[in-house]
Order: C-alpha cells, then structure tokens, then sequence
C-alpha cells in the first residue's frame, strides 16, 4: 500500500513522512495516557509511572522507526536517528531554550544527566571508530555493544530510582494527576489507538524517508541525520521553547538528557541487539558531535554561579550545530 503511494511521486513521500511524524507522536502521546492510568489503576505510585511509563513513553517515536528500520534492513536509519536525535536535542532544542530563556540546571542533571549523556556518545564512538575483540566483523554497533549499552541502561535505571527515592521534593507534584479520570475501557483504546498510530507512523516515516533518499540521490544517513531525527525530536523541541517562554526553561535540561540517555542505551541497544549496525560513512563525526554537545552544556553550567546555560552558550551551541551540518550536507 505504502509503496504504491510513493510511486506518484516524491511529494507523496514527504506528505506520507508528514503524516507519519502525526501518527507517531499521537501514539507515543495515546499509549502514555492509556498506560499510566491503568497503572494507577493498579495501584503503581506516581513516581514509577513517571520514570517507567511516562519516560518510555517519550522514546517511543525513535524506537519504533529503529525498529522498523531494523526490520526493512534500513540499518543507517537506525543509527542516524539516534544519533542525530541527541545532536538535534542538545544543541538545536537547548540552544533555542536557552536564546528564549537561560536554563537553570539541578545537581542531578550537572553531576549525573550529563556525564551519562557524554559516556553513552563516547560508547557509540569507541564503538563505530574501533574494531572491539569481541568475535563480531566490521566497525559498528553489534549485539555485544548492544548487551554493553543495556546493561548501562540498567544501572542508569537504578541510579535514577534510588535518587528519585531519595529526593521526592525534586519530583513533579502533579505527575499522574491527569490519569485519573480515565475508564478502563477508554484506557485500553489509548493503548490500541497508540499502537496502531506508532507502528503506522514508523511505517510511514520508515518507507516514505528510504524512498526520498533514493529519490534525491543522497544516503538513508543524511535523511536521518536531519529530517527523520528533527522529526522525532518534536516533541521535546516544541515543550522546551514553550516552558522557556514561560520562564519554566529549567524542565529542558532534564528532558534534553533524559531522552538522550534513552535513545542511545535502550532504543540504540534494543536495535543492535536484534541486528547489527554496521558503521556508515561519516559516523565517527556524528559520534564526535553527540558527545561534544553534552561536554559543552556541562562546561557552560559548570563555569557560572548561576549554574545556568546562558544566552550565549544557546548562540555557540546554535552555531556549531549550523556549522556541522554545513560540512555534512557539502560532503554529502
């Protein structure tokens, strides 16, 4: 079906990713609300909703279109929206953030958030630029690295409860609220409706991104790398900048990192977990920049009392990212 739609032509494709980006973040949006009120249902706390369900929840337009990708064999799609997802978030949502607004940072997010953000794109470079003795041929990111960045995944997961535990004050007072006047009966249709939009989505965004590539001639890397990871990366663009308007811009750092941690520790490694992605042309840099967006916010919260990224950081974080994708799109 899909691919007798793109045969009309490329403006098809772009209308089918258009569509596919709706139905994806609709999902993603159906499957929160339905999921966490049948867990208040079940009498599960507000604090594992949010940092199960509700934290998941957010991850899930870059899982499925991994996963989609995994399946058709689209194995740069994969790697390109992971990483250009992070690239996306740190450097063009929070240096937008902070142009609107400086960005206040917690202790957790300094000491934590970040680093973890910084390890998960050093992994990813150690392991697209080095051949790992681990029996798998080629660069990329294989089952074992899959195994590595899960078990990370897992240790990133207790941190956060343990300290959630420990600091309840640091926590929404509203988080799960709105689930409450939820039946049973349309929570399961949420949770249908949200499957049906995300796999449909990631169908959509999957096919219809392979074919505009081929049709303009360019690698499935480049179309990751910035229309399918800016697409993904709507939501936490379009919550920052509106918090940030709202002089709330201090909920952007956590959802920045949070959702960079995710993507490279749970969606990257469930990928190369059920098949290997062998490295692409140009990876290493996109490797290089995932990282270096997170030591810049770091640096810029670590060297002010304020412990705020300033309108200035927000600038050179802007500008490096335009300069990146300058370079990456003339070497195409």
């Amino acid at each position: 079906m899909i691919e007798s739609l793109l045969a009309y032509g490329w403006w098809v494709g772009a209308l089918c990713i258009v569509l596919g980006f709706v139905a994806l973040v609709k999902g993603a949006d159906w499957l929160v609300d339905g999921a966490s009120a049948i867990a208040k249902r079940f009498g599960i706390s507000d604090l594992v909703i949010g940092l199960t369900v509700v934290a998941f929840g957010t991850s899930m337009p870059e899982f499925v279109v991994n996963m989609v990708s995994v399946a058709e064999g689209s194995t740069d799609l994969a790697l390109t929206n992971i990483l250009g997802s992070n690239i996306i978030n740190t450097f063009v949502i929070l240096g937008l953030t902070a142009l609107v607004y400086p960005i206040a940072s917690q202790k957790r997010s300094r000491d934590f958030d970040i680093p973890m953000s910084i390890i998960a794109g050093l992994f990813v470079l150690v392991f697209v630029a080095v051949q790992l003795p681990f029996g798998e041929d080629g660069k990329g990111v294989g089952r074992i690295g899959g195994v590595i960045l899960l078990l990370l995944f897992c240790y990133f997961l207790y941190n956060t409860f343990r300290h959630a535990k420990d600091h309840p004050s640091e926590l929404p007072s509203d988080e799960g609220q709105s689930t409450k006047k939820i039946t049973l009966r349309r929570a399961i249709c949420l949770i249908l409706g949200g499957l049906v939009g995300l796999v449909v989505g990631g169908e959509l965004i999957v096919k219809s991104a392979v074919d505009l590539a081929t049709r303009m001639g360019v690698s499935e890397a480049i179309i990751g790398l910035t229309i399918v990871a800016l697409g993904t990366s709507l939501p936490e663009l379009a919550t920052s900048v509106i918090a940030a308007a709202k002089h709330n811009s201090d909920i952007a750092l956590g959802n920045v990192f949070g959702s960079n941690i995710f993507n490279v520790f749970f969606v990257l490694a469930t990928s190369a977990t059920v098949r290997p992605l062998p490295a692409y042309e140009g990876i290493e840099l996109d490797a290089v920049m995932a990282a270096l967006g997170s030591i810049i916010v770091w640096l810029a919260v670590k060297t002010n009392d304020q412990r705020m990224i300033q309108r200035w950081a927000g600038a050179l974080l802007l500008l490096v990212y335009g300069g990146y994708l300058t370079y990456r799109l003339m070497n195409v």
